[in-house]
């Protein structure tokens, strides 16, 4: 979000900005432990839909010539802030099933 977020006020260049968040999406799709990919099956289903659909020719899902075309870049936003409430939710959802085997009554 913040490395989207400062290429929206042009703070850095879009290649290098789609060179960061290529990185970071193929490294955490390959990353995933089982568990973790059995729990998240949408997450991990959707970002093996979007790496198939990526044109020949692409850097990659984000790629600097395209990303300021077609609003890309604001979807691309909105997509991270999803994920990202998602991930949120997540978390607060194995604290709250982790408390009380932590401090049992």
């Amino acid at each position: 979000i913040i490395t989207l977020s400062d290429l929206e006020c042009d703070y850095i260049n879009a290649r290098s900005c789609c060179s960061k968040l290529n990185k970071v999406n193929y490294s955490s799709l390959h990353l995933m432990r089982f568990k973790k990919t059995v729990l998240h099956l949408s997450i991990t289903n959707n970002r093996g839909v979007t790496y198939i659909m990526v044109p020949s020719g692409n850097m990659g899902v984000f790629d600097p010539t395209e990303i300021h075309n077609r609003g890309q870049l604001k979807s691309h936003m909105k997509e991270a802030m999803i994920k990202l409430g998602f991930h949120l939710l997540c978390f607060f959802m194995y604290l709250y099933r982790l408390v009380p085997k932590i401090a049992p009554k």
